[in-house]
């Protein structure tokens, strides 16, 4: 029920802000400010987003847990979303997840929330040392059949470009 919420208040909440704005500065500064928010936005996230992923990359380098890393990088592609919708409510939130404090928080909150009942990471996992389990070598195979003692001779290339592809 929260969400068909959020669904019909934020449209309304964007409408409200748009008359609000464009009465108060006019039409085409209004729209200004949503295409300079959409660009800062996305310079923001680019470069928000490349810290996130160099913290994903390190934290499974050191086989640290990813949780927060990947965390980080969901809010920060929310905030992206966000940012590229028109709208100065969407454009507010959208700003606050793009900051570090505001996402520590909100992934403080979040882990409090929400209970993981098993992690495993690495080879130390139960499944790789299970009892009696130390001489199974897992591979790849191929039959072939002991009575198929003909070999085809390989085959020739046709000469020219094969039509697949334009020279």
């Amino acid at each position: 029920m929260w969400l068909f919420a959020a669904f019909l208040a934020v449209p309304l909440i964007e409408i409200a802000l748009f008359i609000q704005v464009g009465g108060l500065l006019g039409l085409w500064p209004t729209l200004g400010i949503v295409i300079l928010t959409a660009i800062l936005g996305t310079w923001l996230v680019r470069t928000q987003g490349a810290m996130a992923m160099g913290n994903l990359r390190n934290s499974f380098e050191k086989l640290d847990d990813p949780t927060e890393p990947l965390a980080h990088g969901a809010m920060i592609l929310i905030a992206g979303a966000l940012l590229l919708t028109p709208g100065f409510f969407t454009d507010g939130i959208g700003f606050a997840l793009l900051m570090p404090p505001v996402r520590r928080a909100a992934f403080a909150y979040l882990r409090k929330r929400v209970h993981v009942s098993r992690f495993e990471m690495g080879p130390e996992g139960p499944a790789r040392h299970a009892p009696g389990r130390e001489d199974v070598i897992d591979g790849e195979f191929q039959e072939i059949d002991p009575d198929a003692t003909q070999v085809e001779p390989p085959r020739k290339h046709a000469q020219g470009p094969s039509g697949w592809t334009r020279h």
